[in-house]
């Protein structure tokens, strides 16, 4: 089990792909822009403002795993 998942990991490391999260409008009229740089950081920071909530709610299963892991070791003794 554990081994599938770190293989599931490192393929998903390994395939991963440049997103856009720019919606439609937005792109439209920062594409007419010279240089892009506006661009790039409005679309850094939609991607940054995505990945708060996957890794809080990682970070609360991570957590639930642990205390279910640990009171079943406990009435195991």
């Amino acid at each position: 089990m554990k081994t599938k998942f770190l293989y599931a990991v490192i393929l998903l490391l390994f395939f991963s792909t440049s997103v856009d999260a720019q919606c439609a409008m937005c792109r439209a009229v920062l594409e007419s822009e010279e240089g892009q740089e506006t661009a790039k950081g409005i679309n850094n920071g939609i991607v940054y403002l995505m990945i708060v909530p996957y890794v809080l709610i990682g970070t609360v299963g991570y957590f639930v795993y642990r205390n279910k892991k640990k009171s079943k070791s406990s009435e195991e003794q």
